[in-house]
C-alpha cells in the first residue's frame, strides 16, 4: 500500500489511508454469511476472491488508476487473478486482515505490526517498514510544496477549558457571554453542555491556524480523551480545513504519560512541536517550542498552584497583536524561511528543522555570559539546573564564578556577594524571570524590566 507521491499537498498519507481502509471494510460484504453452508474448497475460493479484491484496491491506490480487464495503463489486470504468493511481508493489519495481501491472520501473525494508528482507523496497526515508507512518501510531497509538519498541543497552548462546576463566583458572568455554535469560526468562548465544560480559545488562534497552514501540515496531539479532542478540533477547525483525521489523543500514545512522534506520519527531521509541557516530550525535546501556558479560567490557575486571579476573573485576556501565538507564529515563519532558503533548493530532504530551530534559539542571548547567585539549591550541580540549560540553549555562556567577562548576574536577592559585585562593576543584575521571558518571547528582554529586590534579613 502506498501514497501517491503526487497527491495534493492538503491530502496526507493518514487521509489516504482512512479512505482506502473504509473502502476495504465496505468490500468485506463479499464474505459468505455464517448461515451459508460451504465446503473447505468453497471457503478457499471465497478467501482468494476477497484477497484479489483487496489487492486490486491497493494497486489502484498505488497507481492512481482504475483497473479493468483491458486497460491502457500498462498494468496487467489479469495478473490479479493469479494465486497469491506467500511472499507478503504483512506491512500492517486492519483488524485481522493484512493490508498488503488481504489475507486474514491470527493474533500471532500480527505481533510484528506493532504501532496502532487508531486516529486514522480504529483497527489499524502498521509495521515499522511500512511506517517508514509512508513517511518517506509523504515528506517528499510536502517538501516539494515547501511545507513541514507542526504538532499542536491543545490545553494551555491553543485554548483553556474548565468544567462548568469549577467556575468561580467571579466567573458566573461568563455563562451569559458564550458564543453561538451557529458560526463557530467567529467565536472564542463556548459552553459545551454535552461534556459539561466551557472552553476559551486563545487570542489570535484563527489567524495563527490560517497562516500556519500555509507552511505546515498540522496535527492535534493531546493527552485528553478522544471525544474531548474531537470537540476541541471542531471549535478550532469547524470547516475541516487544517487537521482532517490528524487528531491524536491519549489512547493513541504508545508510552504512558508520554507523547511521541512514533504515531505521527511525518519524519522527525521535518517536525516542529508546540506544547506548554516539556516533560511529556522526553524523546523529542529538540523538536519542541515551549509555549507559555494560557490560564484563562481560575481552575487552571489553581491546578498549577497560582494564588492569583485568572484572566477571566480580571475580565481581561492576552493581547492578540503581541501575545504568545502571534510571537510563535513569527518564529515559525523564520524557521520555515531558513529551512527553505533558496540556496538549499535542491537539498531540502537533507535538511533538519531541529538544527534550524537550535540555530535561531542560540541567537537570542548570543554574547551574554551569565553567573547565578542564590538561584540553585545548595550542593546542586549548577549545570543540571533547567535555568542553566535554558541559558545555554539561548546562546549564553554560563559560569559558576564571576570575572570581568561576565555580563549578567541572575539572582533572586540583591544582597548577595555576586549581586553586589554586579552593582560595583556595572554588570546587569536580573531576576530569573528575565531568562524565562526571553525564552518564551524569543528575543532578549530589557534587563531593567526584571529588577532584583534585596531580601529582608530575619
Amino acid at each position: 500500500m502506498s501514497v501517491d507521491n503526487d497527491s495534493p499537498v492538503n491530502s496526507s498519507s493518514s487521509d489516504d489511508f482512512a479512505a482506502l481502509l473504509d473502502a476495504e471494510l465496505d468490500s468485506g460484504s463479499s464474505d459468505k454469511s455464517p448461515d451459508q453452508g460451504s465446503s473447505d474448497d468453497d471457503e478457499d475460493i471465497v478467501a482468494e476472491a476477497d484477497a484479489r479484491k483487496k489487492r486490486r484496491t491497493i494497486l489502484e491506490m498505488d497507481n492512481g488508476v482504475q483497473l479493468d480487464d483491458s486497460n491502457s495503463s500498462g498494468l496487467d489486470a489479469s495478473a490479479l487473478d493469479k494465486p497469491i504468493k506467500e511472499s507478503c511481508t504483512h506491512p500492517g493489519f486492519l483488524k485481522d486482515m493484512c493490508i498488503g495481501c488481504g489475507k486474514r491472520m491470527d493474533d500471532g501473525a500480527r505481533v510484528g505490526a506493532g504501532v496502532a494508528f487508531g486516529y486514522i482507523h480504529k483497527d489499524l496497526r502498521l509495521g515499522s517498514d511500512e511506517i517508514s515508507r509512508l513517511r518517506d512518501a509523504d515528506v517528499r510531497t510536502l517538501l516539494r510544496h515547501k511545507k513541514l509538519y507542526l504538532v499542536l498541543d491543545l490545553d494551555h497552548t491553543l485554548l483553556n477549558s474548565t468544567r462548568l462546576d469549577d467556575l468561580s463566583s467571579e466567573e458566573d458572568y461568563l455563562m451569559s457571554q458564550t458564543d453561538s455554535f451557529e458560526d463557530i469560526s467567529k467565536g472564542s468562548l463556548f459552553r459545551l453542555d454535552m461534556i459539561r465544560m466551557m472552553t476559551k480559545l486563545r487570542p489570535f488562534i484563527r489567524t495563527f491556524l490560517q497562516e500556519a497552514s500555509n507552511m505546515f501540515e498540522m496535527y492535534i496531539y493531546t493527552m485528553g480523551e478522544r471525544h474531548y479532542a474531537l470537540e476541541m478540533a471542531n471549535l478550532l477547525d469547524p470547516g475541516g480545513l487544517y487537521f482532517n483525521s490528524r487528531v491524536i489523543s491519549q489512547a493513541d500514545c504508545t508510552q504512558r504519560h508520554q507523547k511521541g512522534l512514533d504515531v505521527v506520519l511525518g519524519v522527525e527531521s521535518a517536525v516542529l512541536i508546540l506544547d506548554d509541557t516539556e516533560a511529556v516530550w522526553q524523546k523529542h525535546k529538540d523538536n519542541l517550542i515551549l509555549m507559555e501556558r494560557y490560564h484563562y479560567f481560575s481552575s487552571s490557575c489553581r491546578q498549577f498552584g497560582f494564588h492569583c486571579k485568572s484572566l477571566s476573573e480580571l475580565k481581561s485576556d492576552e493581547n492578540e497583536a503581541d501575545g504568545s501565538l502571534a510571537t510563535v507564529l513569527g518564529v515559525l515563519k523564520k524557521i520555515h524561511g531558513l529551512f527553505f532558503d533558496p540556496e538549499h533548493e535542491n537539498d531540502f530532504a537533507a535538511r533538519d528543522v531541529r538544527q534550524v530551530l537550535k540555530q535561531i534559539r542560540k541567537e537570542i542571548l548570543k554574547g551574554c555570559k551569565i553567573a547565578f547567585s542564590r538561584v540553585f539549591p545548595m550542593k546542586f550541580q549548577a549545570a543540571h539546573h533547567h535555568l542553566w540549560k535554558m541559558a545555554e540553549q539561548l546562546g549564553a555562556t554560563c559560569s559558576v564564578e564571576v570575572d570581568s567577562s561576565v555580563t549578567h548576574i541572575v539572582s533572586t536577592d540583591a544582597g548577595t556577594e555576586k549581586s553586589r559585585w554586579a552593582f560595583q562593576n556595572g554588570k546587569f543584575l536580573v531576576h530569573p524571570k528575565w531568562l524565562e521571558a526571553s525564552n518564551y518571547l524569543w528575543i532578549r528582554q530589557p534587563e531593567e524590566q526584571f529588577p532584583v529586590q534585596q531580601t529582608k534579613s530575619k
